[in-house]
Parts: structure tokens; C-alpha cells; sequence
């Protein structure tokens, strides 16, 4: 058996997708709309090293492995990578060459792995999380995300919207969701490039805090601040939240931050959260969830490796018992899941756009990580692999809630 047969066979993608290999060989229709190219034998050293979807991932990141045609599609047609459902011939042959392949052909992991020292979800090893992921480069993520520099899941208000009116709906409707007025004191953790602190501030009237670990964040959402004249009403700090003394918030809008804290931090997160709470002011808490408490869920290798080092999804359900637990009354939740999706391609669409200056800017290894990601996640949403809930709770006074009969947005 040839080697694009037998990658065939692996992949379960008989009749659905092209293989060609360094070899020579061929597999799959000729005219598939995707391809894969195995293009070196330390794909396969790769993939012996690491048996599964890190290997493959650092393959296609070191460039051994190529994808003609669309990444999305690509994951549609595969699905779930499992090497463990081959049939026991296919599995013996690819076992062989891959021990033989690891022998003459040793390969390290690529350098753009993330490795962060110290207890997890410690502070300083949640600093080098973030700075990972988030500190690649301002001008890379202006590329990506567009002008709304906002790195969380949109509102689309139709199907024809485009991604920055539907970032100022995500934003506005959080807004709303809080119940944000002129003179309230708005706190946003995590709070990114700053895109919910301009908004609450610009038009709503609040005086808006954001803090967020990534030190390149803070400096671009500071120089945004000045140049749009909200300096007296709006500012972003280097800071982790938890080191933050000010308290009596009117509100807290949390989005995109929850992923990073882990279960067993939960319960210190919620109360620090209530902690700067008013009584009666409110906790708007937006985050990728997983579909149910029940739903198994593991970040894979390359997610682990190269994206969100840490990372962590919980279901609803078990979010929403947390911020019980600390005190909040739940008053509202939705899943945004459609939404993320259409995000996600409107990011993908971006990066292919300014891919060369991408690539000039971050390296290509870096950029084919970002094309990698962006569509698995966009094909995770499509399926309800992953959602995105925003979940709603108020501080009580152990009286009344403070909410209106019905919901204001």
C-alpha cells in the first residue's frame, strides 16, 4: 500500500478527499475539492512522535503537510481525527512506517509551542497564557479582527451584516444587558483591546474600567482611548483582576475571559466578581462553553500547544451553579453558538486577505497556526461541538432584584 492510499485509510476519507504524497503516490478523486499534500517524510516523524492530531498539526504548522483547497471544508469532510478506528491492517502498516520513519528522521516539536512554567492558573503562569496568545503582534490582530479589534464572538443582526456592525451589536447588547446609564461605574475584566470599555463609554455615559494581562492589549486600548478623546471616562490597565482594589461597580461584563480560569478557580473567580458588585448591580458573563456538563470535553493538542495554553470549557449549567454559589441570582442566559461561527469567518476571510502581510509581520509557521485554528473552530461551532453563552446575574440585597418585569434589550 502505497503512503497517500494509506494516509487515505487513516483519515477514514476514502472518496471524499485527495491525498498525494513525496512518493509519488495518489489517492482519492481526482477532482476533490480538497487535497492533502504529504509533502516530506518528517510529516510521518511528526506524526510518529506524536501519534494523532498534534502530530499532524505540527506537520501542517512546520509545513510538511499542505491543504489545497479550503481548511473549513477540510474538517467537515474528516471529521473528528481518530487513528484509533482504523482496521487493524491499516493500522499495522502505518504503525511500521511511522517507527521506521521516527528512526531515520528525528524532528522536535516546533519553537511556536507554548510550554508555561509554574502551578497552573497560577498568576504568573496565567501572565504567560496570555502573553502566548495574546502578545503575537497589535498589527497582525488589526488584520484579523478589523477595525473593532474585538477579539470575542459577534451579534450578527441579519445574515447580510458585516463584522464590525455585528461587534458593536455584541457590545451594545451586552450594554443593555447590564443595564448601563450615564454615571454608573462600568467594569470590564479581561477586557482585551478595550472595545467594550469605549463602547460603554461613548454611548452610554459610564465611567468604564477595563484590565487584561497582555501588555501589548493595554497599550494599544490606552493610545485608542486618547485618539477618540474618552481619556476622562474610559481607561485599560495592565492588571490581573484579581489584584484589583477599587470595588462598588455598578456592573461587570466578563467576555472571553472565563475560558482562562479553570474549574477549580470558579468559585474564587465569582466571588472576587461579587466582591466589587454593588448590591443590586449586575455580572454579564460571556464565554465558550461546552454544550452540556455532561458533554465530554479535553482541549486537543494544538489547541493546548499553540493557541490557549490552559484553557478550559465548562457547560452552562455548571457556570451558571457557580455564580449561584457566589451569591448571583442567573436572570437570563443565551447561546450564541450561529453567531461564533459567522465570526470566525469573517476572521478566516480576513486573514486570507492580508495573509502576505501576515506573513511578513508574524512569520508563516504562525500564520498557517492562525488559519489552522480559526477554521477548526469555525467548523467546532457548526457542529455543537463548542457554544457561547452569555449568562446574567444580579447582586441581591436579599429583598429584590432590581431587574425590570421584563428584559430591556
Amino acid at each position: 500500500m502505497q503512503l497517500a492510499e494509506l494516509f487515505s485509510r487513516a483519515l477514514s476519507a476514502d472518496d471524499l478527499i485527495g491525498f498525494v504524497a513525496y512518493d509519488g503516490s495518489r489517492s482519492g478523486p481526482p477532482d476533490a475539492e480538497v487535497t492533502i499534500e504529504i509533502r516530506s517524510p518528517f510529516a510521518l516523524s511528526h506524526l510518529a512522535s506524536a501519534p494523532g492530531e498534534l502530530g499532524l498539526a505540527r506537520a501542517f504548522v512546520a509545513g510538511h503537510i499542505e491543504v489545497h483547497g479550503d481548511l473549513h471544508r477540510m474538517f467537515h469532510l474528516l471529521g473528528d481525527l481518530d487513528l484509533g478506528k482504523m482496521d487493524r491492517g491499516t493500522k499495522a502498516r502505518l504503525l511500521g512506517l511511522l517507527v521506521q520513519r521516527r528512526l531515520w528522521w528525528p524532528v522536535s516539536p516546533p519553537p511556536q509551542e507554548a510550554r508555561p512554567r509554574g502551578w497552573r492558573h497560577s498568576k504568573g503562569r496565567d501572565a504567560q497564557a496570555i502573553s502566548h496568545h495574546y502578545d503575537v503582534s497589535n498589527t497582525f490582530y488589526e488584520w484579523v479582527l478589523g477595525p473593532s479589534m474585538a477579539y470575542t464572538c459577534a451579534v450578527y443582526p441579519t445574515a447580510e451584516s458585516t463584522l464590525e456592525q455585528a461587534q458593536y451589536a455584541k457590545h451594545d447588547l451586552v450594554a443593555r444587558k447590564l443595564g448601563l446609564d450615564e454615571g454608573m461605574r462600568l467594569l470590564d475584566v479581561g477586557c482585551g483591546w478595550g472595545g467594550m470599555v469605549m463602547h460603554a463609554a461613548e454611548h452610554y455615559g459610564v465611567k468604564a474600567l477595563g484590565v487584561t494581562l497582555s501588555r501589548a492589549q493595554a497599550e494599544w486600548a490606552q493610545k485608542a482611548i486618547v485618539e477618540r478623546g474618552l481619556q476622562d471616562v474610559a481607561e485599560v490597565r495592565f492588571c490581573d483582576y484579581r489584584d484589583l482594589a477599587e470595588t462598588g461597580f455598578d456592573a461587570i461584563s466578563s467576555i472571553g475571559l472565563t475560558e482562562h480560569i479553570g474549574a477549580g478557580n470558579l468559585p474564587s473567580y465569582f466571588d472576587s466578581l461579587y466582591s466589587k458588585l454593588r448590591t443590586g448591580g449586575r455580572l454579564l458573563n460571556h464565554c465558550i462553553t461546552r454544550p452540556s456538563d455532561d458533554h465530554p470535553f479535553k482541549a486537543g493538542g494544538f489547541i493546548s500547544r499553540y493557541i490557549f495554553p490552559d484553557g478550559e470549557l465548562e457547560g452552562p449549567g455548571f457556570l451558571m451553579s457557580s455564580m449561584n454559589r457566589a451569591g448571583f441570582e442567573i436572570r437570563h442566559s443565551e447561546n450564541l453558538r450561529e453567531h461564533y461561527a459567522m465570526t470566525l469567518d469573517a476572521w478566516c476571510a480576513n486573514l486570507d486577505e492580508h495573509w502576505d502581510e501576515a506573513v511578513r509581520e508574524v512569520g508563516l509557521p504562525k500564520a498557517r497556526i492562525w488559519r489552522l485554528y480559526l477554521a477548526g473552530c469555525q467548523w467546532g461551532f457548526d457542529i455543537n461541538n463548542v457554544q457561547l453563552h452569555q449568562i446574567l446575574g444580579v447582586k441581591l440585597d436579599g429583598t429584590s432584584s432590581h431587574m425590570p418585569l421584563r428584559p430591556t434589550w
